[in-house]
């Protein structure tokens, strides 16, 4: 069942490519970053260790397959059944960068030149998954290869980070996964 669902975002990705019609020609196919946490298989539970019932630190990330010509990447966790929730904003990690270690945020060893915004919580780095008691919320991380770092100030509300981040956008992977809070 995981290996399905594993499968389900890049399927989908590549049907909308499939419709797609542009100028009439043979549509491009999305550039698909896969992104994976080894605590978090795609579309489970998150552990509580990453959320405000734990510890409140970020997993350890992983990507591959981005786009030689990716100048930097930014990392965002949003909650889509809170509107869109930012729970964390980091960005630009080098290009070279392929994976985060557990705990890289908040307090982490960040790689060199990565900075993070401020999340909805109001405070800058990872804030973790945080429903209504009994609620059960879907979070959605994303790795977005860029074609330039962005160059914000650390601290930068993270919706704006977001959007700069989709405006030079050249590919991008996500895991989805869910928490409900006891």
């Amino acid at each position: 069942m995981h290996r399905f669902r594993a499968v389900l975002p890049l399927l989908a990705l590549v049907l909308a490519a499939a419709c797609g019609g542009g100028d009439g020609g043979a549509p491009a196919a999305p550039v698909v970053v896969r992104l994976e946490s080894a605590a978090i298989p795609w579309g489970d539970d998150i552990p509580a260790r990453f959320t405000c019932d734990g510890d409140d630190v970020s997993p350890p990330l992983a990507w591959s397959g981005a786009p030689a010509e990716a100048q930097a990447f930014a990392i965002i966790l949003e909650d889509p059944d809170a509107s869109g929730f930012v729970h964390w904003a980091l960005f630009d990690l080098p290009a070279d960068a392929a994976s985060l270690p557990e705990g890289a945020s908040p307090g982490g060893a960040l790689p060199a030149g990565a900075a993070e915004g401020k999340n909805d919580f109001g405070r800058a780095g990872y804030g973790g998954p945080c429903p209504p008691r009994g609620a059960t919320h879907r979070y959605v991380f994303r790795v977005i290869a860029l074609d330039a770092p962005l160059g914000l100030e650390p601290g930068t509300p993270g919706t704006r980070v977001r959007a700069a981040a989709e405006e030079h956008a050249i590919a991008e992977g996500r895991l989805e996964a869910t928490y409900r809070r006891p």
